[in-house]
Protein backbone atom coordinates (compact mmCIF):
# COMPACT_ATOMS: atom_id res chain seq x y z
CA UNK A 1 0.00 0.00 0.00
CA UNK A 2 0.77 3.77 -0.68
CA UNK A 3 0.08 6.40 2.15
CA UNK A 4 -3.22 7.12 0.53
CA UNK A 5 -4.20 3.28 1.02
CA UNK A 6 -3.28 3.50 4.44
CA UNK A 7 -5.17 6.78 5.26
CA UNK A 8 -8.23 5.15 3.55
CA UNK A 9 -7.56 2.35 6.08
CA UNK A 10 -7.56 4.46 9.20
CA UNK A 11 -10.14 6.73 7.92
CA UNK A 12 -12.40 3.43 7.52
CA UNK A 13 -11.66 2.46 10.69
CA UNK A 14 -14.64 2.83 13.11
CA UNK A 15 -12.69 3.16 15.99
CA UNK A 16 -12.12 6.21 17.86
CA UNK A 17 -8.53 6.22 18.56
CA UNK A 18 -5.69 4.87 16.58
CA UNK A 19 -2.22 4.03 17.78
CA UNK A 20 0.63 3.36 15.27
CA UNK A 21 4.36 2.42 16.09
CA UNK A 22 6.61 2.42 13.34
CA UNK A 23 10.15 3.17 13.08
CA UNK A 24 12.20 6.48 11.58
CA UNK A 25 11.65 7.03 7.93
CA UNK A 26 8.99 5.00 7.36
CA UNK A 27 6.44 7.83 6.56
CA UNK A 28 4.28 9.08 9.50
CA UNK A 29 4.48 12.78 8.60
CA UNK A 30 3.66 12.09 4.85
CA UNK A 31 0.80 9.51 6.11
CA UNK A 32 -1.13 12.46 7.89
CA UNK A 33 -0.20 14.58 4.82
CA UNK A 34 -1.93 11.73 3.42
CA UNK A 35 -4.85 12.06 5.42
CA UNK A 36 -5.15 15.54 5.72
CA UNK A 37 -6.07 15.44 2.06
CA UNK A 38 -8.33 12.71 2.20
CA UNK A 39 -10.44 14.38 4.34
CA UNK A 40 -10.86 17.43 3.49
CA UNK A 41 -13.87 18.93 3.50
CA UNK A 42 -15.95 20.14 0.40
CA UNK A 43 -15.11 23.74 0.45
CA UNK A 44 -11.26 22.41 1.00
CA UNK A 45 -10.82 23.38 4.45
CA UNK A 46 -9.54 20.95 7.20
CA UNK A 47 -12.09 18.77 9.03
CA UNK A 48 -9.68 17.90 11.55
CA UNK A 49 -6.47 19.57 13.43
CA UNK A 50 -2.91 18.19 13.10
CA UNK A 51 0.24 18.18 14.96
CA UNK A 52 3.20 16.84 13.30
CA UNK A 53 6.91 18.05 11.44
CA UNK A 54 5.20 20.70 9.73
CA UNK A 55 4.00 22.54 12.77
CA UNK A 56 6.48 22.50 14.40
CA UNK A 57 8.66 23.79 11.29
CA UNK A 58 6.26 27.30 11.71
CA UNK A 59 8.71 28.13 14.46
CA UNK A 60 12.18 29.36 13.63
CA UNK A 61 14.37 30.95 15.41
CA UNK A 62 16.04 34.37 14.68
CA UNK A 63 19.38 34.26 16.39
CA UNK A 64 19.56 38.26 16.53
CA UNK A 65 23.76 37.36 14.71
CA UNK A 66 24.09 41.27 14.56
CA UNK A 67 23.27 42.75 17.93
CA UNK A 68 25.40 39.46 19.73
CA UNK A 69 22.68 37.73 20.08
CA UNK A 70 21.09 39.90 22.68
CA UNK A 71 17.16 40.00 21.13
CA UNK A 72 17.22 36.07 20.14
CA UNK A 73 13.74 34.91 19.94
CA UNK A 74 11.46 32.03 18.71
CA UNK A 75 9.68 33.43 15.38
CA UNK A 76 6.32 32.01 14.63
CA UNK A 77 5.43 32.04 11.07
CA UNK A 78 1.81 33.20 9.51
CA UNK A 79 -0.26 30.28 9.16
CA UNK A 80 -4.05 29.74 9.00
CA UNK A 81 -3.41 29.50 13.20
CA UNK A 82 -2.43 32.87 13.40
CA UNK A 83 -6.01 34.42 14.11
CA UNK A 84 -6.86 32.10 16.96
CA UNK A 85 -3.22 33.45 18.75
CA UNK A 86 -4.81 37.09 19.54
CA UNK A 87 -7.61 35.05 22.26
CA UNK A 88 -4.03 32.37 23.15
CA UNK A 89 -2.78 33.92 26.89
CA UNK A 90 0.74 33.31 27.91
CA UNK A 91 -0.70 31.81 31.29
CA UNK A 92 -2.45 29.27 29.48
CA UNK A 93 0.66 27.94 27.69
CA UNK A 94 2.54 28.37 30.84
CA UNK A 95 -0.22 26.07 32.92
CA UNK A 96 0.59 23.28 29.85
CA UNK A 97 4.24 23.31 30.60
CA UNK A 98 3.96 23.55 34.40
CA UNK A 99 4.41 19.64 34.92
CA UNK A 100 7.56 19.76 32.81
CA UNK A 101 9.21 21.74 35.63
CA UNK A 102 11.56 23.75 33.41
CA UNK A 103 13.82 26.67 34.95
CA UNK A 104 13.04 29.00 31.60
CA UNK A 105 10.14 31.69 31.43
CA UNK A 106 8.94 33.20 28.34
CA UNK A 107 7.07 36.02 26.82
CA UNK A 108 4.63 36.80 23.44
CA UNK A 109 5.45 39.64 21.01
CA UNK A 110 2.70 40.38 19.11
CA UNK A 111 1.85 42.19 15.38
CA UNK A 112 0.40 45.73 15.48
CA UNK A 113 -2.69 43.53 13.73
CA UNK A 114 -4.73 41.65 16.18
CA UNK A 115 -5.53 39.14 13.36
CA UNK A 116 -1.85 38.58 12.50
CA UNK A 117 -1.52 36.71 15.96
CA UNK A 118 1.53 36.55 18.06
CA UNK A 119 5.02 37.20 16.20
CA UNK A 120 7.68 35.73 18.08
CA UNK A 121 8.29 34.40 21.36
CA UNK A 122 11.04 35.09 24.01
CA UNK A 123 13.19 32.78 26.61
CA UNK A 124 14.23 33.79 29.93
CA UNK A 125 15.64 32.18 32.47
CA UNK A 126 13.33 31.88 35.92
CA UNK A 127 14.67 34.60 38.53
CA UNK A 128 16.50 36.77 35.88
CA UNK A 129 15.48 40.35 36.70
CA UNK A 130 17.01 41.56 33.68
CA UNK A 131 14.86 38.79 31.56
CA UNK A 132 17.65 38.43 28.95
CA UNK A 133 16.60 36.44 25.85
CA UNK A 134 18.31 32.94 25.96
CA UNK A 135 17.89 30.04 23.25
CA UNK A 136 16.39 27.07 24.51
CA UNK A 137 17.44 23.95 24.10
CA UNK A 138 15.57 21.42 21.11
CA UNK A 139 14.23 19.19 23.51
CA UNK A 140 12.95 22.47 25.72
CA UNK A 141 11.57 24.28 21.97
CA UNK A 142 10.12 20.69 21.45
CA UNK A 143 8.06 20.72 24.46
CA UNK A 144 7.42 24.74 24.24
CA UNK A 145 5.86 24.19 20.64
CA UNK A 146 3.73 21.16 21.87
CA UNK A 147 2.18 23.27 25.43
CA UNK A 148 1.71 25.90 22.64
CA UNK A 149 -0.76 23.18 20.75
CA UNK A 150 -2.16 21.72 23.68
CA UNK A 151 -2.97 25.84 25.02
CA UNK A 152 -4.59 25.94 21.55
CA UNK A 153 -7.85 24.15 22.36
CA UNK A 154 -8.87 26.35 25.22
CA UNK A 155 -9.77 29.13 22.29
CA UNK A 156 -13.09 29.22 21.00
CA UNK A 157 -13.39 28.47 17.51
CA UNK A 158 -10.28 26.13 16.42
CA UNK A 159 -10.62 22.91 17.51
CA UNK A 160 -14.31 23.11 16.99
CA UNK A 161 -14.57 24.25 14.19
CA UNK A 162 -12.12 21.32 12.65
CA UNK A 163 -13.69 18.79 14.99
CA UNK A 164 -13.93 15.45 12.96
CA UNK A 165 -10.52 14.10 14.05
CA UNK A 166 -7.08 15.32 15.29
CA UNK A 167 -3.74 13.59 14.21
CA UNK A 168 -0.84 13.71 16.46
CA UNK A 169 2.68 12.83 14.83
CA UNK A 170 5.49 11.67 16.99
CA UNK A 171 5.25 15.03 19.86
CA UNK A 172 8.33 13.09 21.98
CA UNK A 173 11.16 13.64 19.28
CA UNK A 174 14.08 14.74 20.84
CA UNK A 175 12.61 14.34 24.45
CA UNK A 176 13.98 12.80 27.56
CA UNK A 177 12.41 9.75 29.23
CA UNK A 178 10.53 11.92 31.87
CA UNK A 179 9.34 14.36 29.22
CA UNK A 180 8.14 11.60 27.16
CA UNK A 181 6.40 10.59 30.42
CA UNK A 182 4.63 13.60 30.55
CA UNK A 183 4.21 13.75 26.94
CA UNK A 184 2.13 10.81 27.05
CA UNK A 185 0.35 11.91 30.38
CA UNK A 186 -1.25 15.35 28.31
CA UNK A 187 -1.72 13.50 25.37
CA UNK A 188 -4.08 11.04 27.37
CA UNK A 189 -5.16 13.81 28.51
CA UNK A 190 -6.59 15.28 25.59
CA UNK A 191 -7.85 11.54 24.56
CA UNK A 192 -10.45 11.98 27.58
CA UNK A 193 -11.63 15.03 27.11
CA UNK A 194 -12.14 14.85 23.10
CA UNK A 195 -11.94 11.06 21.84
CA UNK A 196 -16.29 10.73 22.20
CA UNK A 197 -17.28 12.91 19.55
CA UNK A 198 -13.70 12.12 17.15
CA UNK A 199 -11.44 10.38 16.04
CA UNK A 200 -8.16 10.48 17.19
CA UNK A 201 -4.44 8.99 15.24
CA UNK A 202 -1.19 9.22 17.39
CA UNK A 203 1.61 8.02 15.45
CA UNK A 204 5.20 7.76 17.22
CA UNK A 205 8.56 5.77 16.83
CA UNK A 206 9.00 5.95 20.61
CA UNK A 207 8.05 2.47 21.92
CA UNK A 208 8.14 3.60 25.23
CA UNK A 209 5.50 6.32 24.09
CA UNK A 210 3.15 3.77 22.43
CA UNK A 211 3.69 1.37 25.10
CA UNK A 212 2.59 3.42 27.96
CA UNK A 213 -0.50 4.74 26.09
CA UNK A 214 -1.41 1.77 24.87
CA UNK A 215 -1.53 0.34 28.10
CA UNK A 216 -3.29 3.01 30.08
CA UNK A 217 -5.71 2.43 27.04
CA UNK A 218 -5.74 -1.11 26.98
CA UNK A 219 -5.28 -2.54 30.08
CA UNK A 220 -5.43 0.60 32.75
CA UNK A 221 -7.69 1.84 35.08
CA UNK A 222 -9.95 3.04 32.41
CA UNK A 223 -9.73 0.00 30.18
CA UNK A 224 -13.89 -0.46 30.30
CA UNK A 225 -14.17 2.81 28.32
CA UNK A 226 -11.33 2.74 26.09
CA UNK A 227 -10.33 -0.30 24.78
CA UNK A 228 -13.03 -1.34 22.78
CA UNK A 229 -12.74 1.81 20.68
CA UNK A 230 -8.80 1.73 20.54
CA UNK A 231 -6.86 0.17 17.54
CA UNK A 232 -3.42 -0.38 18.11
CA UNK A 233 -1.27 -0.79 14.68
CA UNK A 234 2.36 -1.55 13.86
CA UNK A 235 2.85 0.83 10.37
CA UNK A 236 5.74 -1.20 8.24
CA UNK A 237 7.54 -0.56 5.36
CA UNK A 238 8.80 -3.90 2.44
CA UNK A 239 11.63 -3.27 0.32
CA UNK A 240 10.04 -2.13 -2.82
CA UNK A 241 8.91 1.10 -0.24
CA UNK A 242 4.83 -0.10 0.47
CA UNK A 243 3.31 0.40 3.30
CA UNK A 244 1.42 -2.33 5.83
CA UNK A 245 -0.75 -1.68 8.52
CA UNK A 246 -0.35 -5.15 10.97
CA UNK A 247 -1.41 -5.63 14.51
CA UNK A 248 0.81 -5.96 17.25
CA UNK A 249 -0.32 -9.35 18.43
CA UNK A 250 1.31 -10.31 15.38
CA UNK A 251 4.33 -9.08 16.71
CA UNK A 252 4.00 -8.69 20.27
CA UNK A 253 7.36 -11.22 21.37
CA UNK A 254 9.45 -8.64 19.04
CA UNK A 255 7.52 -5.24 21.54
CA UNK A 256 8.41 -7.14 24.43
CA UNK A 257 12.34 -7.02 22.90
CA UNK A 258 11.88 -3.58 21.94
CA UNK A 259 11.54 -2.61 25.68
CA UNK A 260 13.57 -5.46 27.18
CA UNK A 261 16.36 -3.61 25.02
CA UNK A 262 15.77 -0.11 25.73
CA UNK A 263 15.93 -1.18 29.95
CA UNK A 264 18.85 -3.77 29.76
CA UNK A 265 21.35 -0.32 27.73
CA UNK A 266 19.53 1.67 30.47
CA UNK A 267 21.21 -0.55 32.70
CA UNK A 268 24.36 -1.25 31.21
CA UNK A 269 24.95 2.78 30.73
CA UNK A 270 24.07 3.63 34.16
CA UNK A 271 21.65 5.97 33.11
CA UNK A 272 17.93 4.12 34.97
CA UNK A 273 15.35 6.92 35.82
CA UNK A 274 12.20 6.70 37.22
CA UNK A 275 10.60 6.31 33.80
CA UNK A 276 12.23 2.94 34.11
CA UNK A 277 9.95 2.13 35.71
CA UNK A 278 6.99 2.79 34.08
CA UNK A 279 8.37 0.48 31.16
CA UNK A 280 9.52 -2.45 34.11
CA UNK A 281 6.07 -2.70 34.21
CA UNK A 282 4.96 -2.60 30.45
CA UNK A 283 7.26 -4.96 29.74
CA UNK A 284 6.02 -7.49 32.68
CA UNK A 285 2.76 -6.88 31.42
CA UNK A 286 3.24 -7.83 28.21
CA UNK A 287 5.31 -11.03 28.74
CA UNK A 288 2.67 -11.70 31.25
CA UNK A 289 -0.22 -11.40 28.48
CA UNK A 290 2.16 -13.59 25.67
CA UNK A 291 2.36 -16.26 28.24
CA UNK A 292 -1.45 -15.91 28.71
CA UNK A 293 -1.78 -14.82 32.36
CA UNK A 294 -3.84 -11.30 33.48
CA UNK A 295 -1.03 -10.31 36.12
CA UNK A 296 2.47 -9.65 35.84
CA UNK A 297 2.75 -11.28 39.50
CA UNK A 298 3.00 -14.33 37.54
CA UNK A 299 5.79 -12.96 35.60
CA UNK A 300 7.58 -12.53 38.85
CA UNK A 301 6.93 -15.31 41.04
CA UNK A 302 8.30 -17.43 37.32
CA UNK A 303 11.90 -15.77 37.60
CA UNK A 304 11.87 -16.05 41.20
CA UNK A 305 11.50 -13.41 42.60
CA UNK A 306 10.72 -13.87 46.33
CA UNK A 307 8.12 -11.67 47.43
CA UNK A 308 5.95 -11.46 44.65
CA UNK A 309 3.23 -9.49 46.56
CA UNK A 310 5.85 -6.66 47.93
CA UNK A 311 7.23 -6.69 44.60
CA UNK A 312 4.03 -6.17 42.23
CA UNK A 313 2.52 -3.36 44.86
CA UNK A 314 6.12 -1.32 44.62
CA UNK A 315 5.70 -1.63 40.78
CA UNK A 316 2.56 -0.30 40.88
CA UNK A 317 2.85 2.47 43.16
CA UNK A 318 6.40 3.76 41.90
CA UNK A 319 5.13 3.38 37.91
CA UNK A 320 1.70 5.16 38.64
CA UNK A 321 1.15 8.16 36.35
CA UNK A 322 -0.06 10.98 39.30
CA UNK A 323 3.25 9.98 40.60
CA UNK A 324 5.22 11.33 37.49
CA UNK A 325 2.85 14.44 37.63
CA UNK A 326 4.21 15.81 41.11
CA UNK A 327 7.87 13.69 41.44
CA UNK A 328 11.03 14.39 39.28
CA UNK A 329 12.89 11.69 37.37
CA UNK A 330 15.23 11.05 39.96
CA UNK A 331 15.34 7.21 41.33
CA UNK A 332 16.66 5.87 44.48
CA UNK A 333 19.61 2.94 44.69
CA UNK A 334 17.05 0.68 46.26
CA UNK A 335 14.86 1.07 43.26
CA UNK A 336 17.71 0.82 40.56
CA UNK A 337 18.65 -2.75 42.42
CA UNK A 338 15.04 -3.54 41.91
CA UNK A 339 15.30 -2.89 37.65
CA UNK A 340 18.54 -4.51 37.56
CA UNK A 341 17.18 -7.78 40.02
CA UNK A 342 14.37 -8.11 37.86
CA UNK A 343 15.99 -7.55 34.50
CA UNK A 344 18.34 -10.34 34.97
CA UNK A 345 16.02 -12.72 36.53
CA UNK A 346 14.30 -12.19 33.08
CA UNK A 347 17.44 -13.04 31.21
CA UNK A 348 18.31 -15.78 33.61
CA UNK A 349 14.65 -17.40 32.84
CA UNK A 350 13.92 -17.20 29.23
CA UNK A 351 17.32 -16.27 27.51
CA UNK A 352 15.70 -13.26 25.48
CA UNK A 353 18.17 -12.24 22.44
CA UNK A 354 19.05 -9.12 22.85
CA UNK A 355 21.17 -7.65 19.94
CA UNK A 356 20.44 -8.02 16.15
CA UNK A 357 21.80 -10.62 13.82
Amino acid sequence: MNQEEVAKQIIDSDKKIILIYAFNTTGKTRLSVAFKDATKNTDGDHAGVYYNAYSEDLFVWDNDLDNNEENISLLINESSLNKFHASLTEEVVRTKLEPYKFNFDFGFSLFDDPEKGIQSVSFHIKGDEEQRNIKVSRGEERIFIWCFFLALFEVEGWADNQNKHFFIDDPVSSLDDHNVFMTALSLMKLIEEYSDDRKIIVTSHHIGFFSILHNWLTKGEKKDKYTKHTDTYILSKDESGGLSLGSPNNTVFLYHLHLLQVLHKAKEDDTLSAYHLVLLRQLLENIASFLGVGRFGYVLKKIGVEDVSDTSNRINVLSHKNIFTYESDVITQDNKDLIVEILEKLQATYSFKLTAG
